[in-house]
Formats: C-alpha cells, sequence, structure tokens
C-alpha cells in the first residue's frame, strides 16, 4: 500500500483507535488554574487526567505544583498551609518544599525524614498557571504557547474557563467545523459559513471561513465590533472578514481579520482533561477584541459582548455534551464524518495524542 493511500486512510479514520480515547500527550504546558485564583500564601487543588496536582503560591517566589497527596496519609496538600517556600500538611505539619523533597517533619530527626511527593515543572503567564504533566526532563525544551493579545493595550481580553462534561476532542472539532452555524441561529440569526480554504503540517491543521448573512437580524454586540453585515437578497456577498481556526496540538485558535488583513478578534483556548479517561474537560480560554476607534466603546459594549459570547458556549456546550451521552449509549464512535477539514484534525489528534486503554479506564 502506497503512502498516498495510508494518508488518506487515516484522514479516514479507518484503521484508527475510537478517538474519543485518544488521551492528550502529557508532554505540553497544560493551564490548570487561573492566577487570580491563587492568593499570596495560600494553596489550592486541581486535577490534569485524573492527577490531582497542588498549587502553592509562597508569599514570596514564584508558584510551584505539586503532587496533592501528602506521603504519610495521602492527605490533600492543598488543604495545607504555606510557610515560606514550603507546604505543610494540614494532618501532621509534614512539609514539602518546592522540588517536591520532604523537608520537615515535626517529630522526627532531620536524618529520618521520608521520601517526598512527585513535583511537576510550573510557569504562570498571561493570567494562567500552567504544569508540565509529562516528562519532567522535556519542559525546558517545550515552549509556553503565545497566548492572544494578553497585555496588548490595542485589544482587551475576556477570560473564560468553563467545565464541559465530554472528551477534548469533541471540543476541537466543534470550532474547527463552522458549518454549526445553524446551532446558534437564533443568537446570531441566519449566516451561512463559506469555506475558503485550509492548511495542514504534522502537528497542526488550520481551516478558513467568511460569512454570508442569509437575514436582515444582526446582533448588537457583533456589529459593534465587526461592522454592520446586511443580506443582499440573494446576491453574492463580499468577504468582509476571514476567520481561521486552528487547531497547533494541543491547543486551538480562532482569529478574524477585516478585508484589509487587520486583526480583528483573537482566541487562544485548550481543553485540559479532568478525569482519568479524559471524557470530562476544562476549557481555558483567552478572547482578544481589537479596541474600536471610539475611545471606551469596548467598554460599553464589553458586557453584552459577554453575555453574547456565554450564549454562543452555552449552546456548543450542550450539543457537545449530547454527542459525549451519544457515545457513552453506544459503546463507541459511530460518527460519519464527511467534512474533508475535520476529517485531517481528527487525524492529527489521533496521530499527536496517546492511546488510552479503553472507555473503562478511569472514572470521572
Amino acid at each position: 500500500m502506497d503512502q498516498i493511500t495510508l494518508a488518506a486512510r487515516a484522514d479516514a479514520g479507518i484503521g484508527a483507535p475510537d478517538l474519543r480515547t485518544v488521551d492528550c500527550d502529557p508532554d505540553f504546558w497544560y493551564p490548570v488554574a487561573w492566577s487570580r485564583e491563587l492568593k499570596a500564601g495560600k494553596t489550592i487543588g486541581t486535577r490534569y487526567a485524573g492527577l490531582p496536582i497542588a498549587l502553592v503560591r509562597p508569599v514570596e517566589g514564584a508558584v510551584f505544583a505539586l503532587e496533592d497527596r501528602c506521603a504519610h496519609r495521602q492527605v490533600p496538600l492543598s488543604k495545607g498551609t504555606v510557610t515560606g517556600q514550603a507546604v505543610q500538611c494540614c494532618y501532621h505539619g509534614w512539609a514539602y518544599g518546592r522540588s517536591g523533597r520532604c523537608i520537615d517533619v515535626p517529630y522526627l530527626g532531620k536524618g529520618k525524614l521520608p521520601n517526598g511527593v512527585r513535583s511537576y515543572p510550573c510557569r504562570e503567564q498571561g493570567g494562567l498557571i500552567f504544569i508540565f504533566p509529562g516528562d519532567a526532563d522535556k519542559a525546558e525544551s517545550v515552549p509556553l504557547p503565545r497566548l492572544a493579545h494578553v497585555g496588548d493595550p490595542a485589544f482587551r481580553t475576556r477570560q473564560f474557563g468553563p467545565r464541559v462534561a465530554c472528551h477534548y476532542t469533541f471540543m476541537h472539532e466543534n470550532l474547527m467545523d463552522m458549518n454549526h452555524q445553524f446551532l446558534h441561529r437564533r443568537q446570531m440569526g441566519q449566516i451561512r459559513a463559506r469555506f475558503l480554504g485550509q492548511d495542514r503540517g504534522e502537528d497542526f491543521v488550520e481551516a478558513r471561513y467568511s460569512f454570508a448573512r442569509t437575514d436582515t437580524r444582526q446582533p448588537l454586540a457583533e456589529a459593534l465590533i465587526f461592522g454592520r453585515h446586511r443580506d443582499l437578497k440573494g446576491r453574492e456577498q463580499p468577504v468582509e472578514e476571514v476567520v481561521t481556526v486552528r487547531t497547533e496540538y494541543p491547543y486551538q485558535t480562532l482569529r478574524i481579520v477585516d478585508k484589509d488583513g487587520d486583526l480583528m478578534m483573537d482566541l487562544w483556548v485548550a481543553y485540559v482533561p479532568q478525569s482519568a479517561d479524559q471524557r470530562t474537560s476544562r476549557a481555558f480560554g483567552l478572547l482578544s477584541v481589537r479596541r474600536p476607534g471610539i475611545p471606551f466603546l469596548i467598554d460599553l459594549i464589553w458586557p453584552a459582548l459577554a453575555v453574547f459570547t456565554n450564549r454562543i458556549f452555552e449552546e456548543d456546550r450542550e450539543v457537545v455534551e449530547l454527542e459525549q451521552q451519544a457515545w457513552d449509549a453506544q459503546g463507541g464512535d459511530r460518527n460519519r464524518e464527511v467534512f474533508p477539514v475535520v476529517n485531517h484534525l481528527r487525524a492529527l489528534l489521533t496521530r499527536c495524542g496517546v492511546p488510552g486503554s479503553g472507555p473503562d479506564r478511569g472514572s470521572r
């Protein structure tokens, strides 16, 4: 069988594992909390793919991440007390430093300290706390992702981080396939996606679209940001903006540029598995919108934009959770995908991910 045939079979999913049993590759930086969630001198608990993680922020110094279990009685360290550059278990006061090494047991001599707990490489950027859950030796060679336009005064950025009861791959498919705009007709009116082309490589898939309005109703927030779009009564509508959706494993972006090529909106999002079976996820997203020329207009419309984007996401959340429920009921993936871009995306997620051990390998 030649390479062209093999590639075509891979894109069609022939001979591939069920995508919903493919785990995220842990050898990347994944956000596990917002910076604002972790106060100085405190610790919180979070998760990556069933792994309990304690994030610790000393009063002075950078955040660090440890396995969220005391080596003594397995009590969560996230219930503990931050002291200096260490966290003390709430039960017996065992203390662990940044490396995870046990540095103090109050009732033992210093020469008799037990083993510690696992530590995770940890970084903070753009209002997010990242960990590297895979091979720690690779962390220095893997770059952190570019995070939309956080900190750029020409943009205003919104954070969102909802939990979704589905496998992370459903989320990638949902955003990549702009043909699902029919789902959002109550929020956005009648619009039609026009596919402009695609690109793909070893670690990415990209699709480009424009939209044609087929009725006169347009949401106020959309009109204020992107301008008034009208139904041209059956005539071909010009390309006013180009929407580019890109999965560059394991992250996803959506960028909108106007007809002059100027960036109007930039979305970055990561879907972080929460449960061991990776069938529940938490989205960490940053949505940057260019400030209009009229001073303070973005601040006036920001609440309306927040309501608009929340409603869009809630419709997406409902439908991807229904997809997961169908997978659960049928015991596997029976999707019949016909859009080439999504088949390329599925092949990418399968190729870059890690085969799991089946639908019963973990609990939610």
